[in-house]
Parts: C-alpha cells; sequence; structure tokens
C-alpha cells in the first residue's frame, strides 16, 4: 500500500499528572527506551509522507529525544486532543489526504495495526477508522457505543459516562484514520461542554454518525490498546516489551536460563550460544559477542564484550571487552576500562580508565585506575594505583611481563618498566627499569617474648 498521502499525527503534549513526575510522559523509558521512541518506529515503519508530534511548552526534551524524520508543533495551551489536532491540521499541506492520529504514550502499538487501521478507512470509504479492543476492567478508557446495528455512534469518555456507558468492556485505543476532508469541518464543531472542559477528538466520531458518515471499528489485540497514564502501566508495558525483546533474542540463539529474571534494553545485541544467566541487565549501547556467559547477578551497560568471555556477579560500565576474557565474581569495571584478548580481573577488584594488555591478569583485591598494563603481567593481590593526589590523576604505565608482588601500592605518576619486578608490601613512587626488582620497606622490628610479657600485664592489672 501506497501512504505517502497518509500524514500521521502524534501526540506528545500531555504533562502526564498521573505519573506524578517532572519529566514528559512520553519520555518515561521501557527497555532503555522513551515511550515516544517505539511509537515513532511503527510509525516510519508504514512510510507516511509526514510526521507531526505535538508537543506542549517547554517540550525541548521531547524534541531532542525524537530526532530526525519528525515535525514539531507546539500546543500553547492544554486545551485537549481536539485542539492537539487542530494545531496540527493547520501546519499540514493539503495534499495530505489521510490523517492518522495516535497518542505519544502507546509503545505497543504496532505498524500492521498502524496499517491495517488505515486501510480498512479506505475499504470502507468511510470518514474514520478507530482502534477498539475489549477489556475485562475497562476503567479509565473510553467506552464505544454502537447503535442497534452495531455500528459506532459515538465515544463516551469514563468522566461523562452513566453507570449504563461504564459497564461497556470495548473500547477506544484513542488511535485513528481519518479522511481529512471530514475531519477539518468536524473540528469546528467541538466544544469544551464535557467534564474536563477540553476539546474531545472523540467528540468528531458522534457527529459523523450523527450525519450518516461511516466509523469503522478496527479490533486490536488489548495489549497493543495500552496507554501508559501512571507508573502501574508503564511497568505492565515494560513486562510486554521485555519479555518481546527477550524471545526474539532467543529466537537468534541465546540461550536464557530464566527470561523472566533477565533485563536487556531495547537494541541490545547478544551472540549466538551465549548462556544468559538470572538477573542480569544488559542496557544501554551494549553489545555481547558469541558463546559468552554473563552471569548471574550481572550488569553490563553501553559496553560492548566480545566473543568467548565470562563475566559472573560483576558491573560493567562504558568498558571494551575483547575476546576470551574472564570478569568477577564481584568486579567493578567503570568507564575507559579495556580488557584485552585472554585477560583477567577477578573477584573484588575495580578498574577505571584502564588498559589491560592480552593475557594480563588483575586477580583479586586490587584498584586499576588510570593505569596502561601491558602483556602478561601479574598483578598480585591488594596492590593499586595512588593515581590522585588531591588535585588531578596522574596515570601508572606497568610493562610487559612485569610482577607486582601483592600489596605493592603504585604512587601514580609512575612506571614499572618491561619484565620488573615489585617486592610485596612496597609502595614504588620511582620509575622501575627494565628487568629490575624494586623493594620498599621499612626495617622490620621484632619483639622477642611480647606475648609473654602481655600476658604478664594482664596479670598484673587483675589483682590490682
Amino acid at each position: 500500500m501506497d501512504y505517502s498521502s497518509l500524514a500521521v499525527v502524534v501526540l506528545a503534549a500531555g504533562k502526564g499528572k498521573r505519573m506524578r513526575s517532572e519529566l514528559p510522559k512520553v519520555l518515561h523509558r521501557i527497555c532503555g527506551r522513551p515511550l515516544i521512541g517505539f511509537v515513532l518506529e511503527e510509525v516510519a515503519a508504514i512510510g507516511p509522507g509526514r510526521v507531526v508530534v505535538v508537543v506542549g511548552p517547554g517540550a525541548d526534551a521531547v524534541i531532542d529525544e525524537c530526532g530526525p524524520g519528525a515535525s514539531f508543533v507546539e500546543q500553547p495551551e492544554p486545551l485537549g486532543t481536539g485542539d492537539a489536532v487542530k494545531v496540527a491540521l493547520a501546519t499540514l499541506e493539503q495534499r495530505f489526504d489521510e490523517i492518522l492520529v495516535l497518542p505519544g504514550d502507546t509503545p505497543l502499538v504496532t505498524a500492521d495495526t498502524l496499517a491495517r487501521l488505515v486501510d480498512a478507512r479506505r475499504a470502507e470509504a468511510a470518514a474514520a477508522s478507530m482502534l477498539t479492543t475489549v477489556l475485562e476492567d475497562p476503567t479509565g478508557y473510553g467506552r464505544v457505543a454502537r447503535g442497534a446495528e452495531g455500528l459506532v455512534e459515538r465515544i463516551v469518555e469514563e468522566a461523562d459516562a452513566s453507570e449504563t456507558e461504564r459497564s461497556i468492556t470495548e473500547v477506544n485505543a484513542c488511535t485513528y484514520a481519518f479522511e481529512r476532508s471530514a475531519l477539518e469541518p468536524a473540528m469546528g464543531g467541538l466544544t469544551t461542554q464535557n467534564a474536563q472542559g477540553e476539546f474531545y477528538l472523540t467528540d468528531v466520531v458522534e457527529q459523523f454518525a450523527g450525519s450518516g458518515r461511516r466509523v469503522c471499528a478496527v479490533p486490536c489485540p488489548a495489549e497493543q490498546a495500552l496507554g501508559v497514564n501512571d507508573r502501574r502501566q508503564l511497568a505492565e508495558a515494560a513486562a510486554v516489551i521485555r519479555r518481546q525483546v527477550n524471545s526474539a533474542l532467543m529466537l537468534e540463539g541465546v540461550t536464557m536460563v530464566d527470561p523472566d529474571r533477565t533485563y536487556i534494553d531495547h537494541g541490545v545485541e547478544v551472540g549466538r550460544d551465549t548462556v544468559i544467566m538470572p538477573l542480569v541487565f544488559v542496557t544501554g549501547r551494549s553489545r555481547i559477542g558469541a558463546g559468552c556467559t554473563v552471569g548471574p547477578c550481572t550488569s553490563i551497560n553501553d559496553s560492548t564484550v566480545a566473543d568467548g568471555c565470562r563475566i559472573e556477579f560483576s558491573w560493567l560500565d562504558g568498558c571494551e571487552v575483547a575476546e576470551d576474557v574472564a570478569v568477577g565474581p564481584y568486579s567493578r569495571m567503570r568507564p575507559g576500562t579495556r580488557l584485552s584478548r585472554a585477560s583477567k580481573v577477578g573477584s573484588f577488584v575495580e578498574t577505571k580508565n584502564t588498559v589491560v594488555g592480552e593475557g594480563s591478569k588483575v586477580p583479586h583485591l586490587s584498584y586499576m585506575g588510570d593505569a596502561v598494563i601491558g602483556e602478561g603481567v601479574n598483578i598480585g593481590a591488594g596492590s593499586i594505583t595512588c593515581n590522585y593526589d588531591g588535585h588531578e590523576k596522574h596515570q601508572t604505565v606497568i610493562g610487559d611481563r612485569a610482577f607486582l608482588g601483592s600489596d605493592t601500592m603504585l604512587i601514580a605518576p609512575v612506571r614499572v618498566g618491561e619484565d620488573a619486578t615489585t617486592g610485596a608490601g612496597s609502595a614504588i613512587y620511582e620509575d622501575v627499569p627494565d628487568g629490575s626488582l624494586a623493594i620498599e620497606r621499612c626495617e622490620q622490628k621484632t619483639v622477642p617474648g611480647w606475648k609473654d610479657r602481655i600476658a604478664a600485664r594482664r596479670t598484673r592489672k587483675g589483682r590490682q
């Protein structure tokens, strides 16, 4: 089907009072993406001639989030959906003779459903078509009132509905396709004679029915009608999208031990034969390669993990991990960390802005910050880089095949040369030449008979 004459109006001016948030409703996120992002993706998939997003005053954040591909018009005052559509229509050239209107807070609607809606209106030469669904609990939704012949006569908003009308279970999904030549004159007949004192777009349906123009109802799955108006509905929609994301990855060859306890953002890539354990969070612009094992209890954000890695009980944020790397348990990899092939970062290790060379190991209980670690290096337990002097950060460089004894303190800026060694418990504050051994220790003092002396002192105290 050709939809080049179709203009799409996305309603995104609402403040979302029930969200109880300073953030515009359409910017609340599901699986790392704003609600309106899901809507715009499905809209773009049908190939309309133009997309107009109606925003409210001060909606710069909404405009920034939407990105290219849409134009924007401001609804100066919150006067209802009818007024929002009227504002949008004023910006559209006459060549757009069909208008699709939908909310920006319906992240589950699909391109196929939107296309069916437009096609149904065309097929029946109707003034409008509208998405409807049947809900066991229709609370909060406008009810679809039908006449004796089963034709749609009007939509009753819940605030204006009688007890009988509230018992109707067929509800309006707030998504419509209009013949423009029918819509524009109907807009002039809208009034604010209702409980909310707004111009309801739904009132044009009653106008069409009263003038003998047909409005066809197009059924859709209940979940696609879900608009996000509060935090509960946000969680409901998130659960559906999370299942969709996880299902798609599993169909591509990813194993999830417990999909209901796996949290992966929309757009994250995961390679085949990777196993995702429970309580794993993969967020942002992350990518995980093939044949990895991730988790349990692991968070990976804005990071790339190459093939064959194992990451368990750890947190990675803004990291690059090469092939065959082992991380964890209980590691924290902060932004700027780059782990080279076959390297290892073990238990209770933290890194920041650090390169770990190929085959190098930071096995346990260490902090490596602002460091460049060469290939084949072994970092002894409890070793740290002292990279901050209270005013500035300084770099530590550790050459290939260096061996740091346990509890080495590297006081940056400092360089440990290739094949160099540091003695356990040393505070290294001068460069160590290649192949050298650096030991920094105070003289050990041994006090003979210390235990007996302490015991005798306690005995005397007890007698006093």
